[in-house]
């Protein structure tokens, strides 16, 4: 399963492998985000599942294998490659931060122990899941703050690069501290709470608005949120408030919001609706609803789309996936703005900020003591215990995010003997 999923120059890499003898030698990859995008501060680790699914499933079809072997750049390939493909399986150990950890660049996020061909084919697959639902939960993560206790709801399926993009950001801005969202598939597949009720065409399909409302009310009683900026707001507003309960709410779509939202809020409470709720969408994001929350506009929830499913102001990660370890050696990268730190690794927490030491380090004599944050997810290719649920993981993300990171010194030692001399 998803054996193609990958890079060619992992598959061609692989076949090199083989040729070279080097196919069974361990290898250790750390995943990690390079640098830190504009306006993040932190990030939050997400898509922990989805990477566990795939090695866990890693395999390559009798079709797949077919496929490759007719391409070009496998015809000088050793014939033992396409043995090595069909008996493919995840059999290495997999250390990662729980879901919802906030974590700075230069962390690792995930740590994979492995053949060296099952760990090098993972890449691809693993940068895309990790650096997707970590930007995502990430920029859930800034819009929630901003609200400052309103609930925020996710939206943006339609607005989402693909159909499984915005399943993967319904449940990344859940992570995040979103409150619910309009996809049904990521409640059925994650249980992620669905909100919604109906758009602007349910409005427009009928001979007039109040008939709209009415017939929205009986279907949906205390549930009941009216879209009232088709037409007119105010004048959707006094009708909303005519039919009086049940109902949850109103929401507002468009126009001035801050200004709509207290006109709004008026007529409600001149009808005796004072618990009904003003919900705000349209266009939003954490830089919008920070001013309307500082204004004192009187909005009780905000619907969020674009803006969130695709993470529209920081729409990439620099996440990458480096080999830090091969047979025991530990290697490491000397590019320049590229370096990369050798041996396998571990993340400790103090109060006040992160260590990233060697796997074989412990920095027990300091007080109080860390916590050490990579933990043990697969090992051998099986699970090492549950996953965490959506709501620990949420939990997790809501804590203070580390001021800053530091390289133990054994590492920096570390590195400097790994350093290539100007004779070599």
């Amino acid at each position: 399963m998803h054996g193609l999923l990958t890079d060619l120059y992992q598959l061609t890499m692989a076949a090199g492998y083989v040729a070279a003898g080097k196919s069974g030698e361990r290898a250790t990859f750390e995943l990690f985000v390079r640098r830190l995008p504009g306006r993040r501060d932190y990030l939050v680790a997400a898509g922990l599942q989805q990477a566990v699914e795939y090695l866990r499933g890693l395999s390559f079809t009798a079709e797949e294998i077919a496929y490759l072997r007719g391409l070009p750049q496998f015809s000088h390939a050793p014939g033992e490659l396409w043995q090595v493909l069909r008996d493919l399986r995840f059999t290495g150990d997999l250390w990662a931060l729980p879901e919802g950890t906030p974590f700075l660049a230069g962390e690792p996020v995930l740590t994979v122990r492995a053949p060296l061909i099952e760990a090098q084919i993972a890449e691809t697959y693993l940068l895309s899941v990790i650096g997707f639902q970590t930007m995502i939960a990430s920029k859930a993560a800034r819009v929630v703050k901003a609200a400052e206790g309103r609930p925020v709801v996710e939206f943006g399926t339609r607005r989402a690069h693909s159909p499984e993009a915005g399943v993967l950001a319904a449940r990344a801005a859940y992570v995040g501290g979103c409150m619910a969202t309009s996809n049904v598939e990521a409640g059925m597949r994650f249980g992620v709470p669905v909100t919604g009720t109906a758009a602007h065409s349910w409005v427009q399909s009928f001979a007039s608005e109040e008939e709209s409302f009415r017939r929205l009310q009986d279907l949906y009683g205390e549930r009941t949120v009216y879209l009232i900026d088709t037409y007119d707001t105010e004048q959707g507003a006094r009708r909303a408030a005519a039919l009086g309960r049940p109902l949850w709410g109103v929401r507002l779509d468009s126009g001035d919001l801050d200004a709509l939202s207290r006109r709004v809020r008026v007529i409600l409470d001149e009808a005796r609706l004072r618990e009904a709720k003003i919900m705000a969408s349209g266009d939003l994001n954490e830089d919008r609803i920070r001013d309307l929350v500082a204004a004192g506009a009187p909005v009780d929830a905000f619907g969020v789309g674009t803006e969130l499913s695709t993470s529209s102001d920081t729409p990439t990660l620099s996440v990458v996936y480096k080999l830090v370890e091969i047979d025991g050696r530990p290697v490491a990268k000397f590019s320049p703005g590229k370096q990369t730190y050798p041996g396998s690794k571990q993340v400790f927490r103090f109060p006040d900020r992160d260590m990233v030491s060697l796997a074989s380090d412990c920095p027990c004599d300091e007080v109080p003591q860390p916590v050490p944050l990579l933990r043990p997810v697969m090992l051998g290719g099986e699970l090492a215990g549950p996953l965490a649920a959506l709501e620990e993981s949420r939990g997790r993300a809501r804590e203070k995010p580390p001021s800053r990171v530091e390289y133990s010194d054994s590492l920096k030692q570390l590195l400097e003997q790994c350093r290539p001399s100007s004779s070599t």
